[in-house]
């Protein structure tokens, strides 16, 4: 709520206290639909221009990144459909499309388009 109102450093603020507390590193520019569950959140990192469907489950370690070299103010980030799963250790990286109801093993890397349910 606070980066869309433009309140960018307390945004910023609340992001790294809840970093410190937790080791979840959630930028507040990313979007997260209902119910993500982070289990053993521990590393997890999720980018600024991630969208995140709803009942979304990430295991610890699990990355939603970019590649790098993207134009500034360019979507960056994965867009994960609902129902996926994201195993320990999982990176998922760049302007991709992951479908709905995937599975993605632990310590998979992904940087293509995944269709809908699967593995």
């Amino acid at each position: 709520c606070l980066w869309k109102v433009e309140l960018r450093a307390l945004a910023r603020l609340v992001s790294h206290l809840g970093r410190f507390f937790t080791g979840i590193e959630i930028h507040p520019g990313a979007t997260i639909g209902k119910r993500l569950f982070i289990d053993h959140g521990m590393g997890v990192v999720i980018g600024e221009t991630a969208v995140i469907g709803d009942d979304v489950l990430m295991y610890h370690g699990a990355t939603l990144g970019g590649r790098g070299g993207e134009a500034p103010g360019s979507k960056r980030h994965p867009t994960l459909g609902n129902g996926v799963t994201i195993g320990t250790g999982a990176k998922i990286i760049g302007n991709i499309r992951v479908g709905n109801n995937v599975l993605i093993p632990a310590n998979a890397v992904i940087a293509k388009d995944i269709p809908d349910k699967a593995i």
